[in-house]
């Protein structure tokens, strides 16, 4: 890419379910969790490169097809993406404390909030005081939490089931490995 690259990039930030594009400043974003060696990255062969960027359309394009249908599922209940991961979790772990909720999703309090309100009023998630801390909120799924979630994330558990079946045991170990790698980098 010749020229300056613009210290701005506007995202879709689809946690609020909403359309807005918001401008970050990725300037600020100086403290990373690896240093990076701009020589590697100069160094790519333009082959690489392109073997890289295939390996990044092919995640998008993978990701959109396993959120697509739970989107529209969610959409006509008026819910999105951030009410599916916490009624993923929450349904994994019953009994789980908002804080610790908090900290599998790391986000904020102030992103929880709103959507966790939404699916309390909606009756799909019960909250009630721990028996031996009444400061600490336990959720669970309710009847009808717990149906959606299995409706959502059933679609997506097929979706595995029917790839993984394809590719076999070796490459599912191998997908499982390179996800988990992903994400602890």
């Amino acid at each position: 890419m010749p020229g300056k690259l613009d210290s701005k990039i506007s995202i879709n930030d689809r946690h609020d379910c909403s359309n807005k594009v918001n401008v970050i400043d990725v300037s600020i974003l100086k403290v990373l969790r690896h240093n990076v060696n701009m020589i590697d990255l100069i160094d790519l062969s333009s082959e690489r490169e392109q073997e890289l960027n295939d390996a990044l359309e092919a995640l998008h394009f993978a990701f959109r097809a396993v959120v697509a249908r739970p989107d529209a599922m969610l959409a006509e209940h008026g819910l999105c993406r951030v009410h599916h991961r916490i009624l993923y979790f929450v349904g994994r772990n019953p009994g789980l404390g908002v804080n610790d909720l908090l900290a599998i999703l790391n986000v904020s309090k102030q992103s929880l909030n709103a959507p966790l309100r939404q699916l309390l009023k909606q009756g799909l998630i019960e909250s009630a005081p721990d028996t031996k801390d009444r400061r600490i909120k336990r959720l669970r799924l309710t009847g009808d939490g717990a149906r959606m979630e299995d409706l959502l994330s059933g679609d997506q558990r097929e979706r595995f089931a029917r790839v993984f079946r394809q590719v076999g045991n070796e490459k599912e170990a191998a997908w499982r490995e390179v996800m988990r790698l992903l994400a602890d980098d």
